[in-house]
């Protein structure tokens, strides 16, 4: 049986006097003017903007109902995936702040994040300088509305699901402003199952062919809270710290055969218990100081982890019944700290940027490998280990942005960072250092013809570092003869991105990019015999080419249509191995519909639908996959309770299908993730709704690596 989640909502108050403090430093270079209809869709000299609060979706949505329908975005509940189309990944900011959450953390916060609150989304394909150079993958920038009204608000929000399992989570919170302080408190809790089914065959010399079915069984609370304080007019100082305590646990029956030239050599059947808990806090401290037009920010951050893992596997030979059972302990102390500091100067002529920061990193994680012979454990040596890590990054940045006459704006910097890594196994006594130090430039160019048609060309380069669990050379078994690990040797990636963006009328927008990556890595799996192993190599380039184009418009005032088409070809070289190169083509689409039902705007319908059709990528060729979703949306009691009720993946499209390529062997993924599900949320607002959440999140890129 389920748990039932109660969640009692504590508030804070506080009292000060002052100036709310601007989230973000706009330069007027990069705004378009606009008259007359409300616009949805606005380009800006380096990113585009998506005007939540001109769409039908401003009231009773979720942020990830509100993402979905934003321009070249494209998200993916049940993977746990955000990203911008045409990039791996995705970094998001609340209020020009690095929220510090990835995958399915991520995407539970953007669930309970409600469109009431927000009042714009920025997507940035090519970050400035001002950001963190790291991954290929674009920033989203949620702005959240402005709190200009003394007093307080709440909200409580429950939501059931129901896939194979049923799932529970429900979030209450309490917003609190007098003159000077804001405050704001939020408890989340949640109790959510779901079942997996994959299947893996590699076909070779040497053959496998594998099928788990996993039930995941997730639940924890966490605790957000958020201070900002006005020392002065032109002061503040504020802290924000999120706590969260839970576990992370799954079930998992694996079945497996071998094969040698198709004569089969082993069959078994694995029942293994995974039981993870886990706890991690994270503080950060502000410090805001105005100077007329200008801008000081001084920013600390501090983030841990500490996630313990059992896993207990007993595994038969289906041919004579005999049993293997094996015990995996494994911990492991993720810490980051790091600081910041940010000068904003705007001059009536050009605005520059500037600041500089320090992070360090470290990553200790023991693991344990123990066969049971009679009644007792006995470690496994050469399977255990110890692994200490520890990295160290500087950074120093300056851009500046200009308008160059009426109709052009130009924006360009340069970032520059320095990384020591060190890696050291107790254990084995292996150890790997790299010290490097790379440049970062960035360029924008904005050109507007007319009102109703703009042009710009940005240019950018970044780098990939690994994140801790693709460095750490542990092995995480699935079975006794199956096991992940890390690769301390692994290597950064660079890239480099240019982008050409048309926009005509803020209704449509066309953007043609190319994209060159050198040293990339990925995840590659090897059969040896009856050993299946999977690690992380630098082992490929790859340029890509390709074309976004998008529509949004309101029809009859009362349909919403937000319609994206990308098409990209990639050619891939590889450089490690003998993977063979798919080079080809992926198109993607999707449909985005709202629909009000009557004129108090209290009553609405939602039809989505996105489709991949089949594509090909590095040395992998992945076959369709689609999902249609639709719901209803109700707003009673003059808008103070909401109700949610959706249907996603009706026709179950869902799955992840495909191939990869070796010269010796073939291998085949074929995955279903539990996406079709009905969900039903309510929304309970009380107090002065005019009061908003205290919206402050911190940069702290760095988190995200911590995987």
């Amino acid at each position: 049986m389920k748990k039932n989640i109660l969640l009692i909502a504590t508030f804070a108050c506080s009292v000060a006097a002052g100036q709310t403090r601007d989230t973000a430093n706009v330069n007027k270079i990069e705004a378009v003017s606009i008259s007359g209809k409300k616009v949805l869709v606005e380009r800006k000299v380096d990113r585009l903007v998506y005007h939540v609060q001109n769409s039908m979706l401003s009231q009773g949505s979720s942020g990830t109902e509100v993402l979905a329908a934003t321009p070249l975005l494209k998200v993916d509940e049940n993977k746990g995936l955000l990203a911008i189309v045409g990039k791996n990944g995705v970094s998001v900011m609340v209020n020009d702040r690095m929220l510090n959450v990835s995958g399915t953390e991520l995407i539970n916060y953007l669930q309970n994040l409600r469109s009431e609150n927000i009042l714009k989304i920025e997507v940035i394909t090519t970050p400035p300088a001002k950001y963190e150079a790291q991954g290929n993958s674009g920033i989203i920038n949620i702005i959240l509305k402005r709190n200009q009204n003394p007093g307080w608000s709440g909200y409580l929000t429950s939501n059931y699901t129901q896939k194979t399992y049923a799932s529970f989570s429900s979030v209450a919170g309490v917003n609190y402003q007098t003159e000077k302080l804001k405050a704001s408190v939020k408890i989340m809790g949640y109790d959510a199952d779901k079942r997996s089914v994959e299947n893996y065959k590699i076909i070779g010399q040497n053959s496998s062919s594998s099928r788990d079915d996993r039930r995941d069984m997730n639940d924890g609370l966490g605790l957000n809270a958020n201070f900002d304080y006005s020392l002065s007019k032109n002061a503040n100082i504020g802290l924000v710290y999120d706590v969260s305590k839970g576990h992370s646990n799954m079930d998992i029956n694996s079945q497996q055969s071998y094969y040698t030239n198709e004569a089969l050599t082993l069959q078994t059947d694995t029942d293994s218990k995974h039981r993870s808990d886990f706890t991690s806090q994270m503080l950060n401290m502000y410090f805001d100081q105005k100077f007329g037009d200008h801008k000081l920010s001084l920013g600390a951050n501090y983030y841990a982890n500490l996630p313990d893992n059992l896993v207990n596997f007993t595994t038969r030979n289906i041919e004579n019944q005999s049993t293997e059972v094996v015990r995996n302990l494994s911990s492991v102390d993720y810490q980051i700290y790091s600081g910041q500091a940010d000068l904003t100067l705007n001059f009536k002529k050009i605005q520059t940027e500037t600041g500089i920061k320090y992070s360090r990193f470290s990553n200790n994680s023991d693991i344990g490998y123990y066969n049971r012979i009679g009644d007792q454990y006995i470690i496994d040596p050469a399977r255990s280990n110890l692994f200490n890590y520890k990295e160290k990054n500087y950074a120093a940045y300056i851009s500046f942005s200009k308008d160059l006459g009426e109709k052009w704006s130009a924006k360009a910097g340069l970032r520059y960072e320095y990384t020591q890594t060190n890696g050291y196994s107790p254990t084995t006594q292996a150890e790997s250092e790299n010290n490097y130090g790379k440049f970062f430039p960035t360029a924008y160019l904005s050109y507007k013809a007319s009102e109703n048609n703009q042009f710009s060309i940005n240019y950018s380069r970044r780098i990939n570092r690994p994140y801790f669990r693709a460095l750490d050379p542990f092995r995480w078994y699935s079975n006794p003869r199956t096991y992940y690990s890390g690769n301390p040797g692994l290597q950064p990636s660079f890239n480099h991105n240019v982008e050409f963006n048309y926009i005509f009328k803020n209704t449509f927008s066309a953007q043609l990019y190319y994209q060159r990556t050198v040293d990339n890595f990925d995840q590659i799996t090897f059969l040896d015999r009856k050993d299946i192993t999977s690690t992380f190599h630098n082992y490929y380039n790859q340029d890509q080419y390709g074309i976004n184009l998008n529509y949004t418009d309101t029809f009859f005032k009362i349909w919403e249509s937000n319609n994206s088409v990308t098409f990209s070809y990639n050619e891939t070289q590889i450089t490690k191995f003998n993977a063979v190169p798919k080079n080809g083509q992926s198109f993607y689409f999707s449909s985005n519909n709202t629909v009000q039902l009557n004129k108090a705007k209290t009553f609405f319908l939602f039809i989505n639908y996105w489709q991949n059709l089949p594509s090909r990528d590095g040395y992998t060729t992945v076959k369709n996959s689609g999902s249609l979703d639709a719901g209803i949306k109700m707003s009673l009691v003059e808008k103070v309770l909401q109700i949610n009720l959706s249907v996603s993946d009706i026709f179950k499209q869902a799955g992840y299908k495909g191939q990869a390529y070796f010269a010796d062997n073939t291998q085949s993924f074929n995955n279903y993730w539990d996406a079709r599900r009905l969900s039903f949320t309510v929304t309970y607002n009380f107090g002065n709704q005019k009061v908003k959440a205290s919206a402050r999140t911190i940069n702290f890129e760095e988190k995200n690596r911590a995987q």
